[in-house]
């Protein structure tokens, strides 16, 4: 039984699925937006925003090696200290964005998305309400 038991696996060992998600965010703050399955988007997507919270209070070194040693490429991580953290500084959280897309992967069918980075105005909006249906 699977039950408490948080995340997903991906049938991967626990060394591979930490590589997986360091690379997805690497790619994330250095593109700015990928396109990945949904599932893989949905565990990516609270990895990278501790990482801009981190980034968010300006330079500090001990943050600085925190990240480092998560990312896998020094410039990324200099981006996301010298960009993006400034960016999101009036943000407390939500800095990320998951659209579904329509299309399926050709081999699997598995659903598809794409997580991206929001702009430095941009507001989620909360989706609207549904009408309540009598039956």
């Amino acid at each position: 039984m699977r039950h408490r038991k948080a995340g997903r696996k991906f049938k991967r060992t626990p060394s591979h699925r930490r590589m997986m998600l360091r690379n997805l965010a690497t790619s994330l703050i250095e593109h700015g937006k990928i396109e990945t399955t949904l599932a893989k988007a949905k565990e990516t997507q609270p990895f990278v925003e501790k990482l801009i919270s981190l980034a968010r209070d300006g330079f500090d070194l001990n943050n600085f090696r925190r990240v480092l040693a998560v990312l896998t490429k020094k410039s990324v991580t200099f981006t996301l200290f010298n960009e993006i953290g400034p960016r999101y500084k009036g943000r407390s959280g939500g800095y990320t964005r998951i659209f579904k897309l329509a299309k399926v992967r050709q081999g699997d069918a598995s659903a598809m998305a794409v997580l991206s980075l929001l702009g430095e105005n941009e507001k989620v909006k909360a989706p609207a309400p549904r009408p309540m249906v009598a039956s």
